[in-house]
């Protein structure tokens, strides 16, 4: 890392990381995706006799189970799978209405989510117990995760409402006959905890939605001998409308004949369920409820984000391909006359037209090229542009040995210019300086031109509206995966991107590579910005700023060298994320500037922001949503998202590569692509916004170069003009 960048920022994007991560498998939990185990088949033994053949509440705190059976003509109904928005606010208004009481075992993870109804629950005569924080099957579970399910419960109780229970009921129990031996041993595990067991006497099955005169009738299944009973019932699990019907229904029923609906522990004359908890308790669960609330929000956020994007990756998709297909149909029919510049005259009657092949100058910023400088200036020099061709290298300080490669060549055109390092700007500014021709062409010195490539990077300036050409950069050590994967960006993305944008009239960059220039538009913008770190992208803004037209010329081929490793591909597009970061900011009143200005800023700086900032920026967090669904909800979806993304990304690409006359071929690896080069790019951006945010101001990053192009000596050895359809 260089002196300036900021070194915090990849703890902060790993703490970042760590803490989404936690709050999504929190959410998975907490929907009870994680550990869940099904129950054995044939493991149905029975539990101790003088358990199924005891009442419905168990304590087992003095080492042998002792069971009680609630008092004559007294209810207590029991509410589990609570609390839940819409149903508990009934059953409590119900139960006040009638000054009756009952007893809600709560599933932890939804006290959370409610705690104010939680509070509720308690501030109305009521009592809470325990149904696991997921609703999960203790007798299927593993120790841990039941000692982990009734821990968290309590934690949540605590945060929600400063008490912890003495209460617990097993989901998936109900009378003490058909209680299990797998049940039975959960029950002993619970007991030693503390807990007191709760059955029923009465299960109404009311989660079955039976109707409520079934409800009403298995809960007085013993009225006539005026038994009281534990009631099981449900508050929550989808419509519990029969439930709140049946439940007045009770109560209205029996209260006239004596009977009291009241809770567990005031029937059978046990100390209260609720024990108070210290501060320190109550922070830690609040800390709990705080965070699942948190989780809860950031998974329905990710994924409407998650659907957001997709409409609009969809969305850019079609329109690329729209507008690549208009710009072909365009650019390849038969030339027209060129037209006259709008606001500006034309040549005077009887003069000549402009020359279609004027002078140019080739300036070649070069800082430790000595790989590739000669290939560079050789095919510079070795072109069938008919015109004058001076080529100038400005050797910006090199240390290595580009200044003696490219004096010992000695070529007809070639001027070498030395200067201490200033940085590329610095050096175009002096070549450009230097320069004899009002056509000006700046090329990298890792880059290798076709013999025709001049001649059709010049041939737009016939228009005289035509301030700047952009050409069409390619990969030419595209070899291994890593060079498919940035040929595949390149032609796909970045030239994509090109169409479109010289359709709109909006070009935000003309590539470093290659590109063509008036001098007085140069001139005019104060010639190559040097307080950006994407200097390309500046004057191209700049440029387009002052209403000339910046177009792109598909024909004009440049072969560049990628970088050749992670590492060095990583410190390339951390500098181009980061400049054109900071261009945009720069040019961002040209959004609501009047004119050419204004139009570039509005179809342009919009599009920016969106596909190359906010989306990127979110598009880790996205990807862990779609791992998170494989995971924890249905899987059909994130695969089926992906599937179509992928192929509609083939088809796009191999769209794109037929219209630049590549083949197909290199498609194979756009999966593999979508697994690790697209989430690099992303996280580069990632860092980009962090290291703005932070204020720190990113140094220059060089790429060591492999000389792709050391052996080039004649044009049989160059890559080879492309042809076009």
């Amino acid at each position: 890392m260089r002196r300036g960048e900021p070194r915090g920022h990849w703890i902060l994007l790993s703490l970042g990381g760590l803490v989404l991560a936690i709050l999504l498998l929190l959410d998975g939990f907490v929907n009870g995706a994680v550990g869940e185990a099904p129950r054995a088949e044939g493991d149905a033994a029975p539990a101790p006799s003088q358990v199924t053949g005891g009442g419905p509440v168990v304590n087992l705190s003095g080492g042998a189970p002792q069971s009680r059976r609630m008092p004559r003509k007294t209810i207590a109904l029991t509410f589990d799978d609570g609390p839940d928005p819409e149903w508990t606010p009934r059953l409590l208004d119900v139960l006040r209405r009638r000054n009756a009481h009952a007893t809600f075992f709560t599933v932890g993870a939804r006290v959370a989510r409610e705690p104010e109804l939680t509070r509720r629950i308690l501030r109305e005569g009521n009592e809470i117990g325990s149904h696991t924080y997921t609703h999960a099957d203790l007798a299927a579970a593993p120790r841990w995760r039941g000692r982990l399910e009734m821990d968290l419960t309590q934690r949540a109780l605590a945060g929600a409402a400063g008490v912890h229970t003495r209460l617990m009921r097993m989901p998936y129990s109900s009378r003490p006959d058909g209680l299990t031996a797998p049940e039975w041993r959960a029950a002993e595990r619970a007991g030693k905890d503390g807990y007191v067991v709760v059955l029923t006497d009465r299960d109404t099955e009311d989660w079955a939605r039976p109707g409520t005169a079934t409800i009403v009738q298995r809960a007085l299944a013993a009225e006539a001998r005026g038994e009281g009973a534990v009631v099981m019932l449900h508050d929550s699990g989808g419509d519990r409308s029969e439930t709140v019907a049946a439940v007045a229904q009770i109560i209205d029923r029996l209260q006239p004949r004596g009977y009291r609906f009241t809770t567990l522990t005031q029937a059978l004359g046990m100390p209260s369920a609720e024990v108070a908890v210290p501060a320190r308790e109550r922070a830690v669960g609040w800390t709990l409820v705080a965070a699942q609330r948190a989780a809860s929000a950031l998974t329905g956020t990710m994924g409407a984000v998650f659907g957001v994007a997709g409409v609009l990756c969809v969305l850019r998709l079609v329109a690329l391909l729209v507008f690549a297909h208009v710009h072909m149909r365009r650019v390849r029919r038969p030339q027209r006359r060129p037209r006259r510049a709008r606001g500006r005259p034309g040549p005077p009657p009887g003069g000549l037209p402009p020359d279609p092949f004027p002078p140019v100058s080739v300036v070649v910023p070069a800082y430790n090229e000595e790989a590739g400088i000669a290939a560079t200036v050789s095919s510079l020099l070795d072109t069938d542009y008919p015109g004058t061709v001076e080529v100038i290298v400005v050797d910006d300080g090199s240390a290595d040995a580009t200044s003696a490669i490219v004096e010992s060549m000695r070529r007809p055109g070639l001027h070498l210019i030395r200067k201490p390092n200033g940085g590329k700007p610095s050096a175009l500014n002096a070549g450009i300086a230097a320069a004899q021709a009002d056509i000006l062409v700046l090329v990298d010195g890792d880059t290798v031109f076709q013999r025709d490539t001049l001649r059709h990077l010049v041939s737009p300036f016939a228009d005289p509206e035509v301030g700047a050409v952009s050409g069409n950069t390619k990969v030419a050590n595209r070899g291994g995966l890593l060079g498919r994967w940035q040929h595949i960006e390149y032609v796909i993305g970045f030239n994509l991107d090109r169409r479109m944008f010289d359709l709109l009239q909006c070009m935000p960059t003309i590539p470093g590579a290659i590109g063509g220039f008036r001098r007085s538009v140069l001139a005019e913008v104060g010639g190559v910005p040097g307080d950006t770190l994407a200097e390309d992208t500046d004057l191209t803004m700049a440029i387009s700023r002052t209403g000339r037209r910046v177009v792109y010329e598909e024909k004009a081929l440049a072969w560049t060298e990628a970088p050749s490793s992670l590492r060095q591909l990583w410190r390339q597009r951390y500098r181009w994320c980061y400049g054109t970061m900071q261009a945009m900011w720069k040019h961002r009143g040209s959004v609501v500037d009047r004119g050419g200005s204004g139009r570039f800023g509005r179809r342009c700086l919009p599009y920016l922001t969106v596909f190359q900032v906010l989306l990127p920026l979110f598009a880790p967090v996205i990807d862990l949503f779609a791992v998170f669904g494989l995971i924890f909800l249905d899987p059909v979806v994130p695969v089926v998202s992906w599937t179509l993304f992928v192929a509609a990304q083939a088809a796009a690409g191999a769209y794109a590569l037929w219209l630049d006359g590549e083949s197909v071929r290199p498609l194979w690896a756009l999966p593999l692509q979508q697994f690790v080069y697209r989430q690099l790019m992303y996280l580069v951006v990632v860092q980009s916004v962090v290291t703005a945010l932070l204020g720190a101001r990113l140094g220059w990053h060089t790429i060591r170069r492999t000389g792709t192009f050391a052996d080039f000596g004649t044009r049989e050895q160059s890559p080879g003009p492309i042809g076009y359809r």
